[in-house]
């Protein structure tokens, strides 16, 4: 409901990032244009639109870079969908198939390589170049977070500062991005985009957190995407860390067990224990003390409609 009205009070904003969405990503070969219509499927909640949007209206006015930016790291975002989907072998996203499932691995990895592509000839149109910059240099952290998930897959001893630092680079770093742009287009302080920055960062971290929860505990057919990929792919996330940390000794050589071969029965034991070791009350927890740190960096002068709706928003990641 708060994202709801974020999306209200920006309707005709978002009406524009799509148009340009839909321009830049116009393609005249039936077949591209095809898999791309699919993937607008993917848009959902455009968090990452909402947030440039939102950050640049609470420090003045919403000018055409905002929107510019806003498409940008849209159309990043749905890159990093696109080749998450190959590498989980997902069948299902936003209730519809995946571009993987539809037409394989390869047209999948190279439409995702097309999005990035498209992302950085629109930047190039804006006035300034360091909005570039930031937004390159953010999705090369991207890439990085994501290669050090993939190195450590089937690493169970991860400790809980790696896993944060992976999330932070994979997930926060773009969303705290999308802050700080929105805030420098506004004309803002740099010490005001810092603030944001960091808002967004906290709020990255707590929605990834989350869905990390919601690939463990979630129903497919209510989350609308593949789910229990993480285990299958032996990702250790937040939950399943602190279960090893704290289960009985005379329980971990189980439990690493469980966590090596994966089956539908064993994801049910496994559940069974992350609910008896408090694991999944533990990352919810954890997740509500980011939210709070993101509200805490909300600068108190800021428009005061803006702000109660950032606030919101922030309390609608955990809900």
């Amino acid at each position: 409901m708060q994202l709801l009205k974020a999306y209200d009070f920006l309707a005709m904003e978002l009406e524009e990032v799509r148009e340009i969405f839909e321009r830049e990503m116009h393609c005249d070969v039936p077949a591209i244009a095809d898999m791309i219509d699919q993937v607008g499927k993917f848009r959902g909640k455009m968090l990452r639109p909402v947030l440039v949007l939102l950050c640049g209206r609470a420090c003045g006015h919403i000018h055409p870079s905002h929107r510019t930016i806003a498409t940008v790291v849209e159309m990043v975002h749905m890159a990093t969908l696109i080749h998450d989907d190959v590498l989980d072998e997902a069948d299902y996203r936003r209730r519809g198939p995946t571009i993987n499932s539809l037409h394989g691995n390869e047209a999948a990895v190279i439409l995702g390589d097309m999005f990035i592509s498209h992302a950085f000839h629109l930047c190039s149109s804006l006035d300034s170049q360091s909005a570039s910059r930031l937004i390159a240099a953010t999705t090369n952290t991207v890439c990085e977070g994501e290669l050090m998930q993939l190195y450590y897959r089937g690493y169970h001893d991860l400790s809980e500062r790696q896993y944060l630092e992976i999330i932070d680079r994979k997930t926060a770093s773009l969303i705290a991005s999308c802050c700080y742009l929105g805030a420098r287009a506004a004309g803002a302080a740099e010490a005001v985009c810092l603030a944001l920055e960091q808002y967004g960062r906290n709020l990255g971290l707590a929605f990834q957190i989350t869905d990390d929860i919601l690939d463990l505990t979630g129903q497919e057919q209510l989350a609308g995407k593949t789910l229990g990929t993480d285990l299958i792919k032996e990702k250790m996330t937040l939950p399943l860390i602190h279960l090893r940390q704290n289960c009985p000794a005379g329980q971990r050589k189980r439990l690493l067990g469980l966590l090596s071969e994966p089956t539908p029965d064993q994801h049910a034991r496994l559940l069974g224990r992350l609910r008896e070791n408090g694991s999944i009350r533990y990352a919810r927890a954890c997740a509500a003390r980011y939210i709070q740190k993101a509200r805490r960096h909300l600068p108190a002068d800021l428009d005061g409609e803006i702000r109660t709706l950032l606030l919101d928003l922030a309390g609608s990641i955990t809900a």
